[in-house]
């Protein structure tokens, strides 16, 4: 069966990103999704950032799965995590591997596409095809590089804003996300609260404690560091931090995993050896493995963008704009609310979503709130959790027969 890879080189405002992918890839993709998008916003009026920059026609790549409804009230809007990208449920472009949470939405699937229309932006700052330091900057016509300004939670939700508006849909029917993504849920709730009916933030937090920054700063430092850094001037030069962000990447990842996996998972085995070299070569798997982590990491990522969303992860704070409360936060947000926690993250821990949940409940809202039992640390949200996905099908699937 043969598909057609042409495009309409007049699309207005979008351009259908498909120039890499095979005939055989897109029609894969058309079964589920529509292509990789990027649409071009705020051409009229810039998006005035917490900083206050002003960022004009800036660009956001975003994926779409399954089909909008006449009522255009079975949106959900997916926000990614800190490394994560729009490829939510498609394979990467890049690594080829399965999209992030594919075991989540799709066809059938805890949020199915045969029935929802799923939305999943890359944020501005990020590196797969919104704007952020590495698109060009329309007035040098270079690479923004470091001379992009520093973005937040916020000024990343009101660029969503943006794009939900030019895809005319009023409500969304869900907002969710794991993370940063459940810090972008948060923000939603806050900031448009009146666009959305419902909302599933997952191991998250209301702003960062003093060792979330300090993980941030490490990483941020570890790339500054590399000589290739080039103080954010590397893209038009044949050396690139890729050590400093590959260490960046070994240092996340650690926290991102419980210490009872690591133990089960590679405790002090050695890697393809009987004996210690007595060198300092990777001796043991969990050396390997966090150092394969990094390697891969590079290929898919870029070094300043880690600099920018970290940074704005660390910024984040809900409260700090309503005079330090976060019933102030959430007075006018009115929507149906599923928070998930897990038993095992320490670095978005169960204490931070049951902090939220106390302010919904005190705002008399209609809020759930699950912990699964798991040994798989923060990252517990993309692995494999059964309960979980039972957790997310029950809630969006009981939400839209009662709309």
């Amino acid at each position: 069966m043969s598909t057609d890879c042409g495009r309409n080189k007049n699309a207005a405002k979008e351009v259908v990103e498909t120039a890499k992918l095979s005939c055989e890839a897109v029609f894969f993709w058309k079964n589920y999704m529509s292509e990789n998008k990027i649409v071009t916003l705020a051409e009229d009026t810039p998006l005035i950032l917490d900083g206050g920059a002003a960022l004009s026609k800036f660009k956001t790549a975003y994926t779409t799965y399954g089909t909008l409804n006449e009522k255009k009230n079975n949106a959900i809007l997916v926000c990614h995590a800190l490394t994560g990208d729009q490829f939510v449920a498609s394979d990467h472009p890049i690594t080829k591997k399965s999209g992030w949470w594919s075991m989540v939405v799709g066809p059938n699937k805890s949020i199915d596409t045969n029935k929802f229309f799923v939305i999943c932006p890359n944020v501005i700052g990020g590196c797969m095809g919104s704007t952020g330091p590495k698109e060009i900057n329309p007035e040098s016509k270079k690479e923004f590089a470091t001379d992009f300004p520093v973005v937040t939670i916020a000024d990343m939700v009101r660029a969503q804003k943006l794009l939900i508006d030019y895809l005319k849909i009023e409500k969304i029917f869900c907002v969710t996300g794991g993370s940063m993504g459940g810090m972008l849920v948060l923000e939603w709730l806050s900031k448009f609260p009146e666009m959305v009916h419902s909302a599933i933030p997952i191991a998250t937090a209301t702003n960062h404690s003093a060792q979330n920054i300090a993980l941030n700063e490490l990483a941020r430092q570890s790339i500054m560091a590399d000589p290739n850094w080039q103080s954010g001037n590397y893209y038009h030069t044949d050396k690139k931090p890729l050590k400093g962000l590959s260490v960046a990447r070994m240092a996340a990842h650690i926290s991102y995993l419980s210490k009872e996996a690591l133990q089960s998972k590679f405790g002090r085995n050695l890697q393809d050896k009987n004996s210690l070299d007595y060198s300092f070569d990777a001796d043991f798997q969990i050396e390997s493995y966090l150092r394969h982590q990094g390697f891969t990491f590079v290929d898919r990522f870029d070094a300043n963008s880690y600099l920018y969303i970290t940074r704005a992860m660390d910024y984040f704070d809900i409260s700090s704009t309503h005079n330090g409360s976060l019933v102030e936060a959430f007075k006018n947000t009115k929507s149906k609310i599923l928070c998930v926690s897990f038993t095992s993250d320490w670095l978005y821990p169960t204490s931070e979503n049951k902090k939220i949940v106390k302010v919904f409940n005190s705002l008399g809202l209609n809020v759930s709130f699950i912990e699964i039992e798991t040994d798989g640390g923060h990252d517990s949200f993309l692995l494999e959790e059964p309960k979980f996905f039972e957790a997310i099908k029950g809630f969006v699937n009981s939400t839209y027969e009662n709309l």
